[in-house]
């Protein structure tokens, strides 16, 4: 139970972290800090979620 546990958690860290690479983009006051950050978040696997409609 503690392998379904420790999952759980490690998906929970990665969606946080997701979320919040994903608002920094968003609220990036430059063009250029902004595509740095979706550099960096393409090189560590991370890819901004698609907006809902």
């Amino acid at each position: 139970m503690s392998n379904l546990a420790a999952r759980l958690r490690v998906r929970r860290a990665h969606s946080r972290t997701r979320r919040a690479v994903s608002k920094a983009i968003d609220t990036a006051a430059a063009t250029t800090v902004r595509d740095e950050l979706i550099t960096i978040a393409q090189k560590h696997g991370y890819q901004k979620s698609k907006a809902r409609v």
